[in-house]
């Protein structure tokens, strides 16, 4: 591994790190806030309903690129950025000052979308959706939901390669639906342009990591062309004109490209999982400053995260396709789990299921 691909690496765990520590951070707020979107977190059919939308949504976004409605796509994404980040902000300064910080950045994302603003306006969007999704999704139906779309993402990467025509609608479009990793700090996403063909694959993510929303417009995190992305993405320097199958096949040179992407909903669905660990589950907190929720449970899950996230970044780097959901997520349950146990935890009130035993 060279100085750029470490580089590279490094932000990436980066993002993922400051997500998910920053759900874990919010969940007390966000809780005494009342933010809890459901009735019943508990209640594993709201996975269900969850997972419609998601369906209902990525119909919506794959019709409005078929129709030129890129504009509309991305007024909808940087407005979901905008209310992200006011519930962030409104757990820790006056109303005012949280409306004006979430304001500034919508228009930061509209008006000057380099990779920094992109990645921190990603991580702000994914710290609150994880945040929210974590206080509204009790232990099981955090699971279901988390296996739910790791089967979903394997099945639109592998499957039906949906996720393919979404992503090429996705990338230019420069929107905090992925997450933009640079391999040299000179890299530009500006100079690139909007919607201009750089020669490269858009589709394919030109030299992206993988893609993901998080929501139902911006907090989805589904596992939109996640380890597609990964390994189609990597391949700078693709064309249009190679076929998906190519695509899925191809090696990355890494001393070819300046940059690569990983999808949002990549970091905000494991940390989903940390963080329902770190609001439902009965373990005791570790007594970190600063994280008063986390307990063993959560932090094992964010370790089984990372582990996910360092094989699924080799697979990438070597040319090797693969979901991301499927590794990301399954570190992250394996890891609360295991978590669970050594908390002394029941592995059925772990699980969610002692209520129905």
């Amino acid at each position: 591994m060279n100085a750029r691909t470490r580089r590279g690496v490094a932000i990436a765990a980066l993002v993922f790190l400051v997500v998910q520590l920053g759900a874990v951070s919010l969940v007390p707020a966000f809780d005494t806030a009342g933010y809890q979107a459901v009735e019943d977190p508990q209640n594993p059919t709201n996975s269900v309903v969850y997972l419609l939308a998601i369906l209902v949504v990525t119909a919506l976004m794959l019709a409005a690129f078929r129709y030129d409605l890129d504009r509309v796509v991305r007024a909808v994404i940087v407005l979901s950025s905008g209310l992200l980040a006011w519930y962030v902000f409104s757990v820790a300064l006056p109303a005012t000052a949280a409306l004006v910080a979430a304001g500034l950045v919508a228009v930061a994302l509209w008006v000057y979308p380099e990779w920094y603003v992109i990645d921190v306006a990603g991580a702000l969007m994914g710290a609150g959706a994880a945040g929210l999704f974590g206080i509204s999704f009790g232990l099981l139906p955090a699971i279901v939901l988390l296996v739910a779309l790791a089967v979903y993402d394997a099945i639109s990467v592998y499957g039906t390669e949906h996720m393919l025509d979404l992503a090429e609608g996705v990338m230019d479009l420069h929107i905090p639906v992925v997450l933009v990793i640079p391999l040299t700090w000179s890299y530009s996403l500006l100079d690139e342009g909007f919607g201009e063909d750089d020669g490269t694959d858009a589709g394919g993510a030109a030299e992206s990591g993988d893609g993901a929303e998080a929501g139902e417009a911006a907090e989805r995190g589904d596992g939109f062309a996640n380890g597609d992305a990964d390994a189609r993405a990597s391949e700078a320097g693709g064309t249009d004109a190679r076929s998906d199958g190519e695509r899925h096949v191809e090696g990355v040179d890494t001393d070819d490209r300046d940059v690569f992407f990983i999808g949002l909903g990549d970091a905000v669905m494991p940390a989903v999982m940390v963080a329902s660990a770190a609001f439902w589950s009965p373990a005791a907190s570790l007594g970190i400053p600063g994280f008063p929720a986390l307990g063993l449970p959560a932090l094992l899950a964010m370790a089984g995260t990372f582990v996910g996230l360092g094989i699924l970044l080799r697979m990438v780097l070597k040319g090797r396709p693969h979901a991301g959901l499927p590794l990301l997520n399954g570190g992250a349950i394996g890891g609360y789990l295991l978590g669970s146990v050594l908390a002394g935890v029941p592995l059925a009130t772990a699980l969610g299921v002692g209520a129905y035993l």
